[in-house]
């Protein structure tokens, strides 16, 4: 297909490719939404059935609870967060303590909205225990905990008319807790999950709830686009999230009905349903790979990477290899960089050398065509005799960057989702590699070595549209650049200049290559004399 386009519409597709890779990537290919197995269909249809039409409305159950400014019942200390539960039971607040997880404010992050669903909220199916659960308030055991070195355990009692509720809550240093809810006598109950955080706002990344199950497949139903409501059995984790942070529960029993529902703005609330007690874990925190998975490693499923996760996973893993040789992670993204240009160097190398042979016979190709201008068919053998005569390849140059599109993406997406880079210095002005450089000196940087790249880099370019479009390439994605991650824009720019140095490489090969061939002739030429 390539090789019947125009040089013009060869240009045009590969900018297209390029504007969709750094600018629309997330918004045209959102984190993948997996259709359900049939198997996994069954199952949600069946708990369904098993499940009365009148499940609580959430956009009611907002209006009741969320305009309640309860106070705080215990407050959970430590070094590096502070935790509040207030008088109706539920996880009011957490504020992270540590600077580099502020927020654009420079405020320190509150991880639980002020608005909406928090959780360990309990809702009552039968509405007149409801309408007293919440208006009765829960009495604790202690009302200050230091949770420094090791866990402590806080017990929260509602006593209603006919019904005690309580609940067993233990805290652990590292930010996740154990729960356990139980009731005096079986009533239908939903405990929520509460809000996801609003933090960070990035335009490129996806916001919202994920359901994990242990058939590992994972649904997002991201801010938005929440619909109806969604059931689901054999889940590992739930996660209500953002950029880089969530609040996650996990530890349910198999049979435990998770359900996903829209709120008034059309964003998912999560919730399951008890009958009488249940026990189940929760963290609130930054999706930092190393606690989670020091915690349990099901709850690295809830760093997502989108379409290529299967990719990401490992390339995050390897960076975290190197950050621990390192200890920078600016050198390590410069380390990866360079490890993922040694194991694609055959490729790149191969279009660099197709992209020189396509230069050479260039004008004997423009002589061809002006030739059989009259007689594309003839014009067309012609030109593929020519190509073949001098092993030149019109789609090698293409082909290898095309495949190496699937490690761009991925590497794309760690570097956009980790929250390691948060706070993390490189050198010099570079002091926090998930911010976009203030001093626009990396932008900068990164648009020059794409200019000079181009000036290396062998074009036989036959219209000045073509060639105008190449020349303001630099310019456009430095203007998008600017914007992005200090440790994106440090990737791409340590990229461009390996690809420097390897066309360097190249191009040097050809030109003693050529001056061999030149001394070859005249040697020939003087020994004929």
């Amino acid at each position: 297909m390539l090789d019947k386009m125009s040089p013009n519409q060869r240009l045009l597709v590969a900018v297209l490719l390029s504007v969709l890779f750094f600018v629309a990537y997330t918004a045209i290919f959102p984190a993948e939404k997996p259709e359900l197995a049939k198997t996994d269909t069954q199952k949600i249809e069946s708990a369904q059935k098993s499940q009365t039409s009148n499940q609580p409305q959430i956009s009611k159950m907002e209006e009741e609870t969320v305009a309640n400014d309860l106070n705080t019942l215990v407050t959970v200390n430590n070094s590096k967060f502070v935790i509040k539960l207030d008088t109706l039971g539920r996880i009011s607040s957490k504020v992270l303590l540590q600077d580099k997880y502020n927020n654009k404010e420079n405020q320190h992050a509150e991880l639980i909205p002020s608005a909406g669903m928090k959780p360990l909220f309990v809702r009552f199916f039968d509405s007149i225990i409801n309408d007293e659960a919440t208006k009765v308030a829960y009495t604790a055991d202690v009302s200050e905990i230091s949770i420094e070195d090791k866990s402590q355990k806080v017990t929260l009692t509602q006593k209603l008319s006919n019904l005690t509720i309580t609940k067993e809550v233990t805290f652990y240093p590292d930010g996740h807790y154990d729960a356990k809810v139980s009731l005096s006598d079986e009533k239908r109950h939903f405990i929520y999950l509460g809000q996801r955080p609003h933090i960070t706002e990035q335009m490129m990344t996806v916001s919202g709830a994920m359901v994990y199950t242990d058939d590992k497949i994972v649904t997002i139903v991201e801010d938005g686009d929440a619909e109806g409501r969604k059931t689901f059995s054999g889940v590992e984790l739930i996660s209500a999230f953002d950029q880089y942070s969530a609040s996650i529960m996990y530890g349910f029993a198999k049979d435990t009905n998770i359900i996903v529902e829209r709120d008034k703005e059309n964003n998912p609330v999560i919730y399951f349903e008890v009958l009488k007690d249940i026990s189940f874990s929760g963290y609130i925190g930054q999706k930092e790979y190393k606690v989670l998975d020091s915690i349990n490693p099901v709850l690295t499923n809830a760093i997502e990477y989108g379409w290529f996760t299967f990719a990401s996973k490992p390339l995050f893993q390897l960076l975290s290899w190197l950050y621990g040789i390192l200890g920078n992670w600016g050198w390590s993204i410069i380390a990866l960089t360079l490890l993922i240009r040694i194991v694609l160097y055959p490729l790149t190398y191969k279009g660099m050398v197709s992209m020189q042979k396509m230069k050479d016979i260039a004008p004997q190709v423009k002589a061809v065509q002006a030739k059989y201008k009259g007689d594309p068919q003839r014009m067309n053998a012609a030109v593929m005799d020519l190509y073949k005569k001098h092993g030149a390849n019109p789609l090698g140059g293409c082909l290898p960057m095309l495949l190496q599109i699937p490690v761009f993406f991925a590497i794309y997406r760690v570097l956009l989702n980790a929250v390691e880079l948060q706070g993390a210095p490189w050198i010099f002005w570079v002091n926090d590699l998930s911010r976009m450089d203030n001093t626009f000196v990396l932008p900068i940087l990164m648009g020059a070595s794409m200019y000079y790249q181009q000036k290396l880099t062998p074009s036989n370019f036959t219209d000045p549209l073509q060639e105008k479009i190449f020349k303001y390439l630099p310019i456009i994605f430095t203007f998008f650049f600017i914007t992005f991650p200090s440790g994106l824009v440090l990737y791409w720019f340590v990229n461009n200049l390996f690809s420097i140095a390897q066309q360097f490489i190249v191009n040097q090969q050809f030109k003693n290559a050529k001056d061999l061939e030149i001394a070859a002739h005249k040697h020939v030429e003087k020994k004929d004399d």
